[in-house]
């Protein structure tokens, strides 16, 4: 299964933790890192992605996130598909997303992605027939419900 994990999900893990909600959704992510790097899941990426984490102003984070996206990611929907992904993030964008979080939906559709994972209350609540948007807590008890 194909799976996209949008950039406030990778840092879900370094946000701060006194809320009980952020801790589950962080130890939620890091169980799915783990699943992508046994190789249960295909991790797609995007150019959107990389602008995201480039931009990142804590080294140790960029550093960490793009070490994990370069050694595990199976797909990127890189700069080829750059035109197809701006025409669908404008359609995107016309049901109140905003522009990025777009670009992050565009890609994971392009990559015929199964899910698209954030940590984004308002990203989240965009509904498309061709992909499922949750939350990391959503992701694993939707699928080790599975098992």
């Amino acid at each position: 299964m194909r799976i996209y994990l949008d950039n406030c999900c990778y840092n879900r893990p370094y946000d701060n933790q006194s809320q009980l909600t952020i801790v589950l959704e962080a130890q939620a992510k890091l169980y799915i890192q783990n699943k992508i790097k046994c190789g249960d899941y295909e991790l797609v990426t995007s150019e959107t992605l990389r602008f995201e984490v480039a931009n990142c102003p804590i080294d140790f984070r960029k550093s960490v996130i793009n070490d994990f996206i370069e050694k595990y990611s199976s797909l990127h929907v890189g700069s080829g598909a750059a035109s197809m992904v701006k025409n669908m993030a404008r359609e995107i964008v016309a049901t109140g997303v905003k522009y990025k979080d777009a670009c992050h939906i565009a890609s994971a559709l392009i990559a015929n992605c199964s899910y698209l994972i954030s940590t984004d209350k308002r990203l989240l609540k965009y509904k498309n027939d061709r992909i499922k948007l949750v939350n990391p807590i959503e992701f694993v008890r939707e699928t080790e419900g599975e098992r």
